[in-house]
């Protein structure tokens, strides 16, 4: 969970959740207490941890996209030119307008996809995160030989749980649904030719609410520069996992409240009874 700076990465599950279907925060920037960060792939070129298994023929889909039954008011643009149209959409949702101040505005859908890609596995491509870093510095607490989180650097992250707690997810998901051809190139274009981004997007949703729950101070070690959990359990956890514990017991529990919620409107289509 080594991290190169104080600057945390954060956004996954927030932007799981301010982005209906592409997740609102829990990708960290950087910090001295996180995962494993790589900061030279190119966007378009940035693989998974080992190669995506080739598959021929269609993937099998588990939870399908649907299929609206109305005209779009507007053809959603190709991906390379999509930045301020999905900008606009995306800060324009309910709940969603301080969004604007915390958003990266370059290659917002790839960036999210590979956040997404990112947060179950060892490492982070931090000059692709879509979200800004948070501010402030990365606060301990010493008392003799004990390292712990200082509970005051959860309040860092105020900004993102705004965001999260007022989001409109309904109106997410639509937004996501109404882009999806381009999530799923941008998923393409890391090697996942034959898997399917919404079934990825749900199970990253499954991982982080599997995230533990942690009370009390957090113990970390500092071999060197970098923080680790002391506990062997928690630094073993992915990059999402490891920051929704960084930001508190309460965050945490805000977000998979929310994470659960988006999961719910995800797959209602799905439930609903076909005539």
């Amino acid at each position: 969970m080594a991290m190169t700076s104080e600057k945390p990465l954060i956004w996954g599950a927030a932007a799981v959740v301010v982005m209906g279907a592409i997740a609102l925060v829990l990708y960290a920037h950087r910090d001295k207490l996180g995962a494993t960060t790589s900061t030279s792939v190119p966007v378009t070129q940035i693989a998974p941890d080992s190669a995506p298994t080739v598959v021929t023929g269609a993937p099998a889909i588990q939870h399908p996209v649907p299929l609206s039954s109305a005209a779009p008011s507007a053809p959603a643009p190709t991906l390379d030119q999509s930045d301020q149209t999905f900008h606009d959409a995306l800060t324009g949702l309910p709940g969603a307008q301080s969004l604007e101040k915390l958003l990266v505005p370059d290659n917002i859908i790839r960036h999210i996809v590979v956040t997404i890609d990112n947060l179950s596995r060892k490492k982070v491509a931090v000059n692709q995160r879509p979200i800004k870093p948070t501010s402030g510095q990365f606060m301990t607490l010493s008392s003799g030989d004990q390292l712990t989180i200082n509970p005051q650097n959860y309040e860092r992250y105020q900004p993102f749980m705004d965001v999260a707690k007022t989001v409109d997810i309904g109106k997410t998901v639509q937004l996501y649904y109404h882009f999806y051809p381009l999530f799923q190139s941008a998923f393409d274009d890391l090697g996942y030719q034959d898997a399917y981004f919404n079934d990825h997007l749900i199970a990253l949703i499954d991982h982080l609410l599997e995230t533990p729950d942690v009370t009390g101070p957090v113990a970390l070690t500092q071999p060197n520069v970098m923080y680790l959990y002391a506990d062997p359990a928690l630094e073993a956890l992915s990059p999402g996992q490891k920051t929704l514990i960084r930001m508190g017991p309460a965050n945490e529990t805000l977000l998979k409240a929310r994470l659960r919620e988006l999961k719910t409107q995800l797959l209602a289509h799905q439930q609903r009874p076909h005539t």
